[in-house]
């Protein structure tokens, strides 16, 4: 791998920020700002941590923790989403279903890539003085 580009969740979890980002446009109102926001800085926040996380690739434990933090952002926006459906905020049932369940795959593959990171990369050794 030569760049987080080129890591399968890097081009997932964008595509779904943006479309995030685009459903939340069309809230009611007092939610744009509220759950709206929220939900939208989550989901961005997923991209950026895998982004951060592969930028400290060469220390182990620090990938893994901005993995984490990435699958924390995915599973908390799908409550997010469960919250906008169930008061009704979010109306379009199918449009739920499919963005929910792509978060739920995108959670699956995150929790994956940090288990093999955990399992195959090697910590780089320390430089000596």
């Amino acid at each position: 791998m030569k760049s987080y580009r080129d890591l399968q969740i890097y081009p997932l979890s964008k595509r779904l920020a943006i479309e995030i980002h685009r459903i939340t446009l069309g809230l009611p109102k007092f939610e744009m700002f509220e759950e709206g926001s929220q939900i939208r800085r989550s989901s961005k926040s997923i991209t950026s941590s895998i982004v951060e996380g592969y930028g400290r690739k060469k220390y182990k434990a620090d990938f893994i923790k901005f993995l984490i933090y990435a699958h924390a952002e995915c599973d908390e926006i799908i409550i997010h989403l469960d919250f906008l459906y169930e008061t009704k905020s979010l109306t379009d049932n199918a449009l739920y279903k499919k963005i929910r369940d792509d978060y739920e795959s995108l959670s699956k593959q995150i929790n994956k890539y940090t288990q093999w990171v955990s399992d195959n990369l090697n910590e780089y050794p320390s430089a000596k003085p």
